[in-house]
């Protein structure tokens, strides 16, 4: 019996998925814009992963976004499920330095990281993180897409959401709003107003594979790098889903069969 709650519970999860993109086509729930919804390779019950996208997506992150926002639960190691290999991974994991330590005099001292190494910091404490992004500490990424209403389309939308001044329906909504000292306007974060300052500008990344770095393209790319961080398992669970949703199904059939047997003499 509780194997088979079990399975009507992963059975039911699996029947989400295809319902998961409703929710995230909703508005940020402040009165702004509605999300910006790109197609995504992984939505949908029989979504997957596209690697070539996932390897842009980590150059964006790493080029970009790397500088001042931590990825508290990856390790380099965790780059091969990109597709990069454990030779290639071990130079990527060499270009950034770790703390280690303490030494055999008590000190901390950096190094290059290494495969098993967690994913570098930004910062060594969150004071210096305030110190450096106006009293506000840059939030952690590993599980951005799934925190956040909208999922990665919020993260998308937010990403491309930056306008130069304050939009004249934003006066329309709040004749009084005024942007504070130090903060952008974005349509798409709750207030309008944020810390972070515009990002993704025509070719502030290289990509390694030649794509054209548009806004728009690293902003799609890096979204679903974080998506992929925060839910490895993806394809994974989309699998076991459907497995269970057509044992579901062939059990039921045999139930039903076995229920006609038996009380076909009933009447």
């Amino acid at each position: 019996m509780k194997t088979l709650i079990r399975i009507s519970t992963a059975a039911a999860l699996a029947a989400g998925l295809s319902l998961g993109g409703t929710a995230a086509q909703a508005a940020g729930g402040h009165g702004g814009p509605e999300l910006m919804h790109p197609s995504w390779s992984f939505e949908g019950i029989y979504g997957r992963y596209n690697e070539d996208q996932l390897k842009r997506g980590w150059e964006v992150y790493a080029q970009v976004c790397a500088s001042c926002h931590p990825l508290d639960y990856m390790h380099y190691r965790n780059l091969e499920g990109l597709g990069y290999t454990e030779d290639e991974v071990k130079e990527i994991a060499a270009q950034f330095e770790v703390r280690d330590g303490p030494d055999e005099w008590g000190e901390m001292f950096t190094r290059p990281a290494t495969p098993p190494d967690a994913f570098a910091e930004p910062y060594e404490n969150d004071a210096l993180a305030k110190l450096a992004n106006g009293g506000v500490v840059p939030p952690n990424l590993s599980v951005m897409t799934r925190a956040r209403d909208g999922g990665a389309d919020y993260v998308y939308s937010l990403m491309l959401g930056y306008e130069g001044g304050v939009p004249e329906w934003v006066h329309e909504e709040d004749p009084d709003f005024a942007l504070p000292p130090g903060k952008s306007f974005n349509a798409y974060f709750p207030g309008y107003a944020i810390s972070m300052p515009e990002q993704l500008f025509e070719g502030a990344v290289t990509y390694s594979d030649g794509t054209e770095a548009t806004p728009e393209q690293m902003a799609k790319d890096v979204t679903a790098f974080l998506q992929w961080a925060a839910e490895p398992e993806l394809e994974d669970r989309k699998e076991l889903g459907r497995y269970t949703l057509l044992f579901l199904i062939v059990f039921t059939g045999v139930l039903y069969a076995y229920k006609r047997e038996i009380w076909k003499d009933a009447h």
